[in-house]
Order: C-alpha cells, then sequence, then structure tokens
C-alpha cells in the first residue's frame, strides 16, 4: 500500500511561503533582541563563577614608640573574649565521660552517649524551645501511662467521631 501525498502545487507553494515567513520572522527577532539575549547569557554565566575576592596582605606591624625607662611597663590585660553562646545547657561530665568509653558497634561510646541524652527532657537540654516543633513538647512534664481498655466498643467509641465527618474541629489541630 502507498502512502498518498495530497500535495499539490498549489499546497506545496503554500508549505514553502509558511517556511520562508517563519524564517523571516525568526532572523527579524534574533536581529532585534539577540544581542541582549546574549548580555543576559553573560550576566547569568558571569554570576555563576566563584565570586573571587583579592588578596590583603598583611600589613607590617608597626613599631610602637619607645617607652620612656622611668616608668616601669605594664603588660597590658587580655580582654576576656565573649562566651560563646549556645542553645543547650553544658552536658555533665557524667554523660560525656559516655563518650569516651567503648566503641558504638558494641552500644557503648557515641551510641550510649547519645541515647543517654534523649532520655532527657527538651528543658533540661535547652535553653528554650529552638523550633516551632518543640513547643508541642515543651514542658509537658512525665509521660502518664494510661490503662489499655479490653472493651471493642469503648475503644470504637472513643476512636470515631461523634459529631460526623463535618464537625466543626479545633482550630489548633488544623495545619494553615
Amino acid at each position: 500500500m502507498s502512502r498518498q501525498l495530497n500535495i499539490d502545487t498549489l499546497r506545496q507553494n503554500f508549505w514553502k511561503e509558511e517556511y520562508l515567513r517563519e524564517k523571516m520572522l525568526r532572523c527579524e527577532w534574533y536581529r532585534k533582541y539577540g544581542s541582549m539575549v546574549k548580555a543576559k547569557q553573560k550576566a547569568k554565566a558571569a554570576a555563576r563563577l566563584p565570586l573571587k575576592l583579592p588578596t590583603l596582605h598583611p600589613k607590617a606591624p608597626l613599631s610602637p614608640p619607645p617607652a620612656p625607662k622611668s616608668a616601669p611597663s605594664k603588660a597590658p590585660s587580655p580582654v576576656p573574649e565573649a562566651p560563646f553562646q549556645s542553645e543547650m545547657y553544658p552536658v555533665p561530665p557524667v554523660t560525656r565521660a559516655l563518650l569516651y568509653e567503648g566503641i558504638s558497634h558494641d552500644f557503648q561510646g557515641r551510641y550510649r552517649y547519645l541515647n543517654t541524652r534523649k532520655l532527657g527532657l527538651p528543658e533540661t537540654r535547652y535553653l528554650f524551645p529552638v523550633t516551632t516543633s518543640f513547643t508541642y513538647g515543651w514542658q509537658l512534664g512525665p509521660p502518664v501511662k494510661q490503662e489499655l481498655v479490653s472493651c471493642k466498643m469503648c475503644r470504637i467509641e472513643s476512636f470515631f467521631r461523634k459529631n460526623g465527618a463535618f464537625a466543626l474541629l479545633d482550630p489548633r489541630d488544623l495545619a494553615l
């Protein structure tokens, strides 16, 4: 079965004209906007290059003016550095010592240290809630163990909503 080509000279001339018109439009666009496109591409390429800062050579220390020999020179007292402000309380020495006892493969060392740190309440480890998710457990207190109810109907009644699917929800339960 041969393919039917429904192209006569009229249709062929139409497609030739259409092709030439599109080619002319592209050339015209390139002539009009080509330089701007190239400038943008160069700016983007320059922005991607790492910023090279100029090197600063250390200045030679200036010699202090000669002090009179009659007065004894006092050494300047060192300026106390500001202590590093951490968001966590310092680790107790007993807990820190766990880091150096054994290896993690044997459930000692770092493994035991991290598990011991994890057991403490967040308010004993952190000065303030670091993230918003901390607010859920902050100052929650010890967990209260609830007795399991063995009655199947009691579990079903406490699991499902009593007001139906479209009941008004507490706004604190909604993620906005």
